[in-house]
């Protein structure tokens, strides 16, 4: 890939972040509930199933999900419930305290690895994202070039920027939690909500 394709993948991959989508709402909820520092994990989590979701792209399985009707349905059901289910979770939440004690206790009770779990099931548990990087990755392939080479590049860009994306909305929530901390029950709903939508967005959607 020349320097100059490089810059044109890159500000595609700026524009792809920008767009809002479940990781981001994740980031910036976790950014609110639990503070920057924990949700460290959660973009984390995030940004390896994107890179997973990049390398069986590149590998042809998401041509494979396209051309099956059963498989993209499967893939497309066990997404849309667990979105909605994280959605009712947030909903049904306490509203936020943003005192620094009661959130890294909050932080340490879920615990790292669980924030990073969910960070890393809501990149993957969407169909529609491996049908897009299928469709969007060969726009920039160089024919004969070793696979290793395209996924570090392709996946690493991507990511990089998906992980400043990400952890800019969570410092952003940390920010904004007094405001937050007058409307935390409407957050919480606004938030599940939306969890709740994309859900429903992806059990509707086709290919």
């Amino acid at each position: 890939m020349t320097f100059d394709l490089w810059l044109v993948y890159l500000a595609a991959a700026v524009g792809l972040s920008l767009t809002p989508g479940p990781n981001g709402l994740l980031s910036l909820t976790h950014g609110a509930f639990y503070g920057f520092r924990p949700t460290v994990s959660t973009v984390l989590g995030g940004a390896l199933g994107f890179f997973l979701l990049i390398a069986v792209s590149l590998a042809g399985f998401g041509t494979l999900l396209a051309a099956s009707e059963r498989a993209f349905l499967i893939a497309k059901w066990i997404g849309a419930a667990y979105l909605i289910y994280l959605g009712i979770r947030v909903w049904r939440s306490a509203p936020p305290d943003f005192g620094s004690a009661t959130s890294l206790t909050k932080a340490n009770d879920l615990g790292s690895y669980k924030m990073f779990q969910q960070g890393f099931l809501v990149a993957v548990s969407n169909p529609k994202g491996l049908l897009f990087f299928a469709a969007f990755l060969p726009q920039f392939m160089v024919a004969g070039s070793p696979f290793m080479l395209q996924l570090a590049v392709f996946g690493g860009t991507f990511v990089l920027v998906e992980i400043v994306y990400e952890l800019l909305l969570a410092g952003f929530a940390q920010r904004i939690s007094p405001w937050l901390a007058r409307t935390g029950q409407w957050f919480n709903r606004i938030t599940g909500g939306a969890f709740v939508g994309i859900g429903a967005a992806l059990a509707s959607a086709s290919k």
